[in-house]
């Protein structure tokens, strides 16, 4: 059995040893003189929290961000739009575990696009990204240059210039100390972990080929309002627009390609030729995404990856993950490994847990260990696997990774604004040009 981690830190740093972790571009001493006139500085080591994007998900990420460490407080949220943060709110409070620990007050309600930049004026010591991942690229580096350690939910962008721009600010995290863990979850799932553990160690042989598929079914949509603007619309339906979301393959099963990438120890691969296109959700309301995928990636050692991923009604679901090698198979999600004659010679026994708890966990213990972890680099690739799958299936060609990597192609508008702004048509394999 594998051994797992702890993931509750038995001693807390001071808030002293806190801020030294912390320190950017000047000395631990001019980061607390900073840090102790913003809003909500305690003199204790409690660390505040700040929720941006006060969706679903994000909801869930403060919650369990307030689970992992008891000495913590969510002193800020920002969205764009005023009643999410109040729903998020709500719903929160109704949690008696998080009494007196969420003190966010209406001048620590940021809303439009500059939230998160104002929120981060007004102080906190870790912040929660959980908006649009069209956003995530210039909220993050927005993060690391005022000091602040984060959670970033997947993916980390939409475009080539988001992944380059992300894998920078990451970098810079790093060389300041402070802690980026990805939204990619299953990393942080115990028998995940233990599996792959065994695929790198060779229980299966030599990879050989990898199958993954993302088949599921539709999820939820916004009925557009008379007094919402084109842009109001969008974001509110975030989901179905390739600007905002980066498409299903990106937004969603992202995961299924992250978990690829892991058994190939992130080396990314040589080239991808995708297809995909709108069978079912071909109304406006669905705007300009795909509702399928199909993918082959080929790596420079001869292994090929294939993937698939629809979201459609009515259809069948699967989601499983599959690694084959020379000396037998691997079944990602039974945590199972069987030889070439189909004998069980490896399955995991140990102890489950709850992945996005886990997350939260390592992350607050690490702060308060002044060893923040780092997840940027493997966040970056497997959004940019993602990505060049879309690629693909939009142009209809190969796309190696050096042209995925250097794409200048940037999603979404020039400005924004709470107005006018035209759904982009929905790309046409043949037509639609790699950029």
């Amino acid at each position: 059995m594998t051994d797992i981690p702890a993931t509750n830190p038995s001693a807390q740093a001071n808030r002293r040893d806190f801020l030294k972790t912390s320190a950017v571009g000047a000395t631990a001493v001019a980061l607390a003189s900073q840090i102790a006139t913003r809003a909500y500085a305690a003199a204790d080591d409690t660390l505040r929290i700040g929720l941006v994007g006060c969706g679903g998900r994000g909801t869930g990420a403060a919650a369990q961000a307030l689970s992992a460490d008891k000495n913590t407080k969510l002193v800020a949220m920002a969205d764009a739009f005023g009643d999410n943060i109040e729903n998020s709110l709500k719903n929160l409070q109704s949690n008696d575990s998080f009494a007196g620990r969420i003190t966010v007050d209406d001048a620590h309600k940021f809303t439009g696009f500059d939230g998160c930049k104002n929120m981060l004026a007004a102080g906190v010591d870790v912040i929660l990204l959980c908006s649009p991942p069209h956003f995530r690229p210039e909220h993050m580096k927005l993060a690391v240059d005022a000091g602040v350690h984060m959670f970033v939910e997947k993916p980390i962008a939409v475009d080539a210039p988001g992944v380059r721009s992300v894998l920078e600010t990451s970098k810079k995290a790093a060389e300041r100390n402070l802690a980026v863990v990805s939204g990619l979850c299953w990393r942080y799932d115990y028998g995940m972990r233990a599996t792959f553990e065994q695929i790198h160690q060779g229980t299966i042989g030599d990879i050989v080929a990898m199958q993954c598929s993302y088949d599921t079914r539709g999820l939820w949509r916004k009925p557009r309002k008379p007094e919402w603007s084109d842009m109001e619309w969008q974001v509110r339906n975030w989901l179905y627009f390739t600007w905002l979301s980066g498409d299903h393959g990106n937004e969603q099963a992202i995961h299924s390609l992250d978990k690829m990438a892991w058994a190939m120890k992130d080396v990314p691969p040589v080239v991808c030729s995708a297809t995909g296109g709108r069978q079912v959700r071909v109304s406006p309301d669905f705007g300009n995404i795909y509702d399928h995928f199909a993918a082959t990636y080929e790596y420079s050692n001869g292994v090929k990856m294939f993937f698939r991923s629809r979201q459609q009604d009515g259809t069948q679901v699967d989601v499983s993950d599959h690694v084959l090698g020379t000396k037998g198979r691997a079944d990602i999600f039974k945590h199972r490994i069987v030889d070439n004659e189909g004998k069980v010679i490896w399955k995991y026994e140990g102890p489950r847990n709850n992945m996005y708890q886990t997350e939260h966990d390592e992350l607050f213990a690490s702060i308060r260990k002044g060893q923040p972890i780092n997840n940027g680099e493997y966040m970056c690739y497997s959004t940019m696997l993602a990505i060049m799958c879309r690629m693909s299936a939009y142009t209809g060609q190969k796309i190696t990774w050096e042209q995925a990597m250097n794409s200048q192609e940037v999603l979404g508008p020039k400005a924004y604004e709470w107005g006018p702004l035209p759904v982009e048509p929905v790309a046409m394999p043949g037509l639609t040009q790699f950029i």
